[in-house]
């Protein structure tokens, strides 16, 4: 029996639209002043240290900040899941949501299911690549205001990258829960497959220009998800 909800957001609860044509756009603009006027403060030392470790690890050379700036408004063309560039966009996103600059996007018949789900006494989390600042920036800042109390946990990639079994196996292990109760609603089916390896249930939810997937249950919306 179905316990727990855990859902994906870009492309499930969220149109990929704003992520790629709001959030990253707005990210590369405000990158590079953002990080030349708190390279101080010790978030972002961290993030910048990080990078240049990994510019190392993988190209062996030497950086400057430059470089450093350089490699990250990279990383977010090609949506790199790197966790410096995934903390630092999130400060830079808090910024764009506190001003007003937009609000996040959420499907419409997100809002009514997960207030039904939370009535019947069903746990609700999110599992995004997306830091967990960002999944409650995105969710707090809503077009429908603050979503964040419907939510009971947050994961993201701290847990392992989306496409791993052993990651759902660490969710259902920090929630305490058996696998098998847990429903994971994701539109990618790599991330299903993995969910489903872990012996959570999944289902498939089809948004517009989503493929479905033959080996899932697949729902057009979440007000067609059935338990």
């Amino acid at each position: 029996m179905i316990q727990y909800i855990l859902t994906d957001i870009e492309g499930t609860t969220t149109d990929i639209a704003f992520v790629h044509k709001v959030l990253f756009p707005y990210a590369c603009q405000k990158l590079p002043d953002f990080v030349h006027a708190h390279t101080s403060e010790s978030t972002v030392s961290e993030c910048i240290i990080e990078t240049q470790h990994t510019l190392q690890e993988e190209n062996q050379i030497e950086t400057d900040l430059d470089k450093i700036i350089e490699t990250l408004l990279h990383w977010i063309q090609e949506d790199r899941k790197h966790p410096a560039l995934k903390r630092l966009q999130g400060m830079i996103w808090r910024e764009g949501y506190e001003t007003g600059a937009f609000k996040g996007h959420i499907y419409p018949d997100v809002v009514p299911q997960l207030e039904n789900w939370r009535a019947q006494g069903l746990g609700i989390g999110i599992y995004s690549s997306g830091s967990v600042e960002a999944q409650k920036l995105l969710f707090g800042y809503s077009e429908y205001g603050d979503l964040n109390h419907l939510f009971d946990h947050n994961f993201d990639t701290a847990v392992g990258h989306k496409r791993e079994t052993e990651s759902y196996q660490n969710i259902a292990k920090a929630l305490n829960l058996n696998s098998e109760q847990i429903l994971f609603l994701s539109d990618i089916e790599a991330e299903l497959d993995a969910a489903q390896e872990a012996g959570m249930q999944t289902i498939q939810v089809v948004r517009e220009g989503t493929i479905p997937s033959k080996n899932h249950v697949n729902a057009i919306n979440f007000a067609k998800i059935k338990l």
